[in-house]
């Protein structure tokens, strides 16, 4: 198996080597070369595997024999046993035919674990191996840095720095981060958005000459491919548990940076009969008018009560968009140094092939709490912000009410006190056993300006020798 650059002009890449690199050498995305497809008769097969098999059945063929099947074996079960609940990823229902997939059942209870756990003890086997040291900079807005940290914490040959925007995080999300004080994890708060923070990691991976000698940056944010990779299994799992391949299946999916429904897309096209993609968004919605009205163009950021998805620039569309352009990475360099300019429409033929599998929907924070609280009303059942405007995307555009619609839950209510609170609930949502002492824990970050040398001088001065 081996990977190329979105944008074409980079050295294809063995598995291993594309999980160390992040970005290619020319800006762009890697995907693989060719993707692996299962038929309708082994996916069946599939049906009642534990997550733990049914994710080496799925990501095998992607490694391609660079790790031996009983090392990835090891690898993916080590990366779920801290999992909260034997499904990993449980299935609940909400109503007819509309499922909500649990994904929040990790260490740090967001979706983000599903890759990091397994991104982390990947990095920790490769890297073992080959006797090499590297340096993990990342950027967050809320969940992916405290998954990170979590994967990497442990890992001796690793520094780890996550960049997330200062105070526009919420305070779990920011403890889960900032209270893990092992020598090798550094949190930067950043004085910008979070849009600031990724900018600042694509600038440091395109240039890396501030690092120590010996050292490479390795990116733990969706540009990993192994992070993609790891999320096409809960579309697989679900997916059979509800019926499939007799049956197609539909999910609705929060979205801020296009990692977790890219993923379902590539399942889609591996054999998974998905009828519909609903790419659900908060009011930061270029992707939403991307898909509805053509117009992919940069607006002001906007805080929101749903902060991991407060992204104008979702990094993983341009996987998608190096597909419907026909893998043509002319093109899309083409593309991205138009949207430079602030915005970017797509051709005729690329918006007929996204429409024909991908819808959207937009949702504020007033008519997001409102969800909450009726959802809640209606079953008991308590959504997350990010949750929340997943269900109601896929209650206002689903085409068929007798396909089973899943929707992605892909954090914990306990992680968004406030909007809980603005829903009408008399408590805050409870954190689970193992973080019931967080707001105790001691804190360690340092506030840095919205400098990129500053931030690449932290970084080079915190790197252990």
């Amino acid at each position: 198996m081996k990977y190329i650059s979105t944008r074409g002009q980079a050295p294809a890449l063995s598995f291993e080597d594309v999980v160390l690199t992040g970005l290619a050498p020319d800006g762009g995305l890697y995907v693989p070369e060719t993707l692996p497809t299962f038929s309708a008769e082994e996916i069946a097969s599939w049906a009642g595997l534990s997550y733990q098999d049914l994710a080496f059945k799925v990501i095998a063929p992607f490694v391609g024999g660079d790790i031996p099947d009983a090392d990835l074996k090891k690898i993916i079960d080590d990366s779920y046993e801290t999992f909260h609940h034997d499904a990993i990823a449980p299935l609940v229902q909400t109503g007819h035919n509309e499922w909500i997939l649990e994904l929040f059942q990790g260490p740090t209870l967001a979706f983000k674990d599903f890759a990091l756990q397994f991104l982390g003890n990947l990095l920790d086997y490769i890297l073992k191996k080959r006797e090499q040291k590297v340096v993990v900079m990342g950027a967050t807005s809320g969940d992916t840095g405290s998954a990170a940290i979590e994967g990497c914490c442990h890992c001796d040959n690793i520094d780890i720095f996550i960049l997330h925007p200062h105070q526009r995080v919420s305070d779990v999300q920011r403890r889960q981060m900032t209270s893990v004080l092992t020598d090798n994890v550094h949190n930067i708060a950043l004085e910008g958005n979070f849009d600031d923070c990724q900018n600042m990691v694509k600038s440091s991976f395109g240039d890396q000459s501030f690092l120590p000698e010996g050292r490479q940056l390795v990116a733990v944010n969706s540009i990993n491919w192994a992070r993609i990779m790891a999320q096409i299994v809960y579309y697989f799992y679900a997916g059979t548990a509800l019926g499939a391949p007799n049956r197609p299946v539909a999910f609705s999916v929060p979205t801020g940076n296009f990692g977790d429904i890219f993923a379902g897309y590539l399942a889609s096209k591996m054999g998974l009969p998905i009828d519909q993609l609903i790419v659900a968004t908060n009011a930061n919605d270029i992707l939403h008018r991307c898909i509805s009205d053509n117009d992919h163009s940069k607006k002001e950021l906007v805080h929101s009560l749903s902060p991991s998805m407060d992204i104008m620039v979702s990094s993983n569309f341009e996987r998608l968009l190096f597909d419907l352009y026909d893998r043509d990475g002319a093109a899309i360099g083409e593309l991205v140094e138009e949207f430079k300019s602030g915005s970017m429409p797509l051709s005729d033929a690329a918006l007929e092939k996204m429409r024909s599998l991908f819808s959207s929907y937009r949702l504020d924070d007033d008519a997001m709490i409102e969800v909450i609280r009726k959802v809640f009303d209606d079953t008991g059942y308590l959504l997350d912000p990010h949750t929340a405007i997943g269900v109601e995307a896929a209650r206002k555009v689903r085409k068929r009410s007798d396909i089973p619609m899943v929707c992605l839950a892909t954090a914990s209510p306990a992680k968004f006190p406030e909007a809980a609170r603005k829903a009408g609930q008399s408590e805050d949502p409870a954190l689970p056993h193992s973080m019931q002492d967080l707001f105790d824990r001691e804190e360690r970050y340092t506030v840095q300006p919205n400098d990129l040398s500053v931030i690449q001088q932290f970084v080079a001065n915190n790197t252990r020798a």
